[in-house]
């Protein structure tokens, strides 16, 4: 085609020169906040707030190195509270001396409380006012740690000289109160993604059923070690002198009850003598119905959620390779059809469009600008243009990924979106990694002159042609010099 017959095209390929005003385009600052905390609507800066003097960060390493060390208390006192209430009927004094130091860290942790700031709910900030701080632990948890916190077995010696009274025992139990701290720290591990949320939830379950375990095994030795009559219990029907037996066949004894019946074995050499045996045995079993399908329940999830993914998959090539047969479509068409849906597959794991679309747009900028910039400013039609051009571009570009043998842009197609090869190999034309695909379709607003099909795995950047006319319609200066490069190659 002659030059001068050329030139008359332009005014049709390009009809957005010719109206609209060139603009500028804004881009927002990402901030980096240094705590967990929001700033508040209208906020000009966010800083860090500053606490009181003599008040603890709760954000503060050290504070976090204390609440671990507390769970590792909670963890013993979770496992001695049972044990010293059914097995120790004259209790020794070495496990109430350990009892009575960490009691003695929880008291410490009580009064440190009233030095730590709170997220409010409402606006999710940080309250470091002490009355605030204080008013607000003394109406929630503050009774409950106390009653945790208080040693009853030394109190309980001032009335009784072996302190083996059932009362004082009962109060002890209250130190179980201290669990909603390991409920609290697995809720924050779910949600850390860091650990694998598939260990943590087994962990969660298996401890659950664990502290269920112990505790069964050791309210039913209570019951057969307080019932008057020793030989009709439980216990005692196998084992007449279990009371003169250690300590660690006591206890052995009752933990392989309390699993043969968790697990519903039943071999029968173990089972309850008595009414009050056989009450609680009721009130367990009931129990373990609903622990058992607690369990059966979350395992199910997690089964199901790593599995379903793969079952959707297979589920899809399944109905695409019967909808090609029912239709008696070409094996070429089927192979596209099937290397699509692995390869979206594959890519679908990554996450990586569903991760950009969360993300704020100049935070995607920043993202498309390291990834693409030099791929799109090196193809021939953006030569010469603007930095800020080529930002534009690649802020609206998508990546998409193509499977080998799979069509991109068909023969008299409507120009709907320009392409541009990042990675793979493209025929009808041999087009190498960088160039353009059906650009003159796009800018010219013609039908495709040529099919374009991958001939290996490629990476491909679209971008829509109301788009691409859009931005080249604010940035007319750019769009002269699209217009000359695309002159020069075509001619």
């Amino acid at each position: 085609m002659p030059r001068s017959s050329r030139m008359n095209l332009w005014p049709h390929c390009f009809p957005c020169f010719d109206d609209g005003d060139r603009s500028g385009n804004r881009f927002s600052t990402v901030c980096n906040f240094p705590d967990d905390l929001l700033p508040s609507l209208g906020a000009t800066a966010h800083q860090p707030p500053k606490l009181r003097k003599y008040l603890v960060s709760p954000y503060d390493p050290r504070y976090k190195v204390w609440e671990t060390f507390l769970i590792i208390l909670v963890v013993y006192s979770a496992w001695i509270c049972p044990l010293e209430f059914a097995f120790l009927r004259y209790l020794p004094s070495a496990p109430f001396v350990v009892d009575d130091v960490v009691n003695g860290f929880f008291a410490v942790d009580i009064m440190l409380t009233f030095f730590v700031p709170f997220v409010d709910k409402k606006s999710y900030l940080l309250v470091n006012d002490p009355k605030k701080i204080a008013v607000r632990y003394l109406s929630s948890w503050f009774v409950f740690d106390v009653c945790s916190t208080v040693p009853f077995h030394s109190i309980s010696l001032l009335f009784n000289e072996h302190g083996h009274d059932l009362g004082f025992k009962f109060l002890n139990v209250l130190r179980l109160w201290r669990l909603r701290r390991v409920s609290s720290m697995f809720a924050r591990l779910e949600k850390d993604i860091r650990f694998n949320y598939a260990v943590i939830r087994c962990t969660k379950l298996i401890s659950v059923t664990l502290f269920a375990i112990h505790c069964a095994g050791c309210i039913n030795y209570l019951i057969a070690d307080r019932y008057p009559d020793p030989r009709r219990t439980w216990i005692g029907a196998v084992m007449p002198n279990f009371r003169e037996d250690g300590l660690w066949i006591r206890y052995v004894t009752a933990m392989y009850w309390s699993i043969t019946t968790l697990t519903t074995t039943g071999y029968g050499d173990l089972h309850a003598e008595n009414a009050r045996e056989m009450l609680f045995g009721i009130c367990y079993m009931l129990f373990n119905l609903w622990l058992t399908a607690y369990l059966i329940g979350n395992m199910t999830n997690l089964v199901v959620h790593s599995t379903s993914r793969t079952r959707d998959f297979r589920d899809v090539v399944q109905a695409a390779s019967e909808f090609a047969a029912r239709n008696q479509l070409p094996q070429q068409i089927e192979e596209q059809m099937l290397n699509h849906i692995c390869l979206r597959y594959k890519t679908d794991g990554l996450k990586q469009q569903e991760t950009l679309d969360v993300l704020p747009k100049a935070m995607r900028s920043s993202i498309s600008h390291y990834l693409f910039f030099r791929v799109v400013q090196g193809a021939y039609l953006f030569k010469g243009v603007s930095s800020r051009f080529i930002q534009q571009l690649v802020t609206e570009m998508q990546a998409e990924y193509f499977a080998p043998k799979e069509d991109i842009i068909l023969q008299n197609d409507s120009p709907s979106d320009l392409y541009l090869l990042v990675s793979g190999a493209v025929v009808y034309r041999r087009a190498a990694e960088g160039e353009l695909l059906g650009e003159i379709g796009v800018l010219c607003n013609k039908p495709q002159s040529f099919t374009f099909r991958t001939t290996k795995l490629s990476q491909i950047l679209r971008i829509s042609r109301k788009k691409l006319l859009g931005i080249i319609q604010e940035n007319r200066e750019d769009g002269d010099i699209i217009r000359s490069n695309l002159q020069q190659v075509n001619v």
